[in-house]
């Protein structure tokens, strides 16, 4: 259960944030990203059940996404400056180190770290093992929502740290092969194997898979940088990280491939927000059903 010494804009450790604990609200900020795919109001039961001592909580779809349309995923991009604005309600100004975590492994959390990310906001990093690798070290929980008001802040958004790339840019990339895909869903769903989520089976033609859980070691924290880098290296092949596109569903475990590429040294991948639900929504866009390479 060693949670190894990594950038700390990244990844932190349970001990490592037990030590910000008496941080000014102005300093710190941390958000409990809990969540469940299928039951969408679960997340925030479970947050008042047991979290972080003064961690916030925030919801996938409605602090992380933006309005659905029915051909832009399950989880767009939320426009940039409601976005910014919901930052600013949140609590989060320039100064403010924000720490994200969730109950499932990461997800949710990453998403969290790339859309700040996104909005020029580098101060943020993911806890390493989720609120169960808070409780494993030995740190207590509390529960209820007092802690999730705070006082608004006037954020000022900068220049993005993070790349994306849209439909039109993966549906080229067929034909000209400028960029790797890598899909970050279960091996299954990426053969087009036992779907329950998207109406269609399968993946982005010539996609690779790259599982999100298989960042993690059998504990729930991230494997070590050097095992990371590894086994992307295997995933990448002739590849470079900056030729890299990834996605998932809808753009949300996508985010946690990025963010164990991050660790591992291999910055500069881009993001397919829309991911496999805006492609099977679009008209005529082709889709793969061949065993994973």
């Amino acid at each position: 259960m060693t949670s190894f010494a990594r950038k700390p804009d990244h990844l932190i450790s349970a001990q490592v944030l037990s030590g910000l604990s008496g941080s000014s609200p102005n300093d710190l900020l941390v958000a409990d990203c809990s969540f469940d795919l299928q039951n969408p109001g679960q997340g925030y039961l479970v947050y008042q059940q047991a979290h972080i001592p003064g961690a916030i909580y925030v919801h996938l779809d409605r602090d992380l996404c933006g309005a659905k349309t029915g051909g832009n995923g399950r989880h767009p991009l939320p426009d940039r400056d409601a976005f910014i604005e919901r930052v600013r309600e949140l609590g989060i100004g320039n100064d403010t180190q924000v720490v994200a975590y969730d109950n499932a492994g990461g997800p949710y959390a990453a998403r969290l770290w790339w859309l700040l990310r996104w909005i020029g906001h580098g101060k943020v990093a993911v806890l390493d093992g989720g609120l169960e690798g808070w409780r494993q070290a030995g740190y207590e929980t509390t529960n209820g929502s007092a802690g999730s008001r705070r006082q608004r802040t006037e954020f000022s958004a900068g220049a993005s740290l993070v790349r994306t790339a849209n439909f039109d840019d993966v549906r080229e990339n067929i034909a000209s092969r400028r960029a790797l895909v890598i899909d970050a869903r279960a091996p299954d769903r990426f053969r087009g194997e036992n779907e329950t989520i998207d109406p269609v089976v399968g993946h982005i033609p010539d996609a690779v898979n790259r599982f999100f859980r298989d960042n993690l070691d059998a504990f729930g924290f991230f494997k070590h940088p050097d095992q990371l880098r590894a086994e992307f290296a295997t995933v990448l092949g002739v590849w470079n990280s900056g030729q890299v596109i990834n996605q998932c569903g809808s753009g949300v475990t996508g985010c946690h491939n990025l963010l164990a590429m991050e660790i591992a040294g291999l910055g500069d991948a881009a993001l397919y927000p829309g991911s496999w639900s805006e492609w099977v929504a679009q008209p005529g866009a082709p889709v793969a059903t061949t065993t994973a390479r």
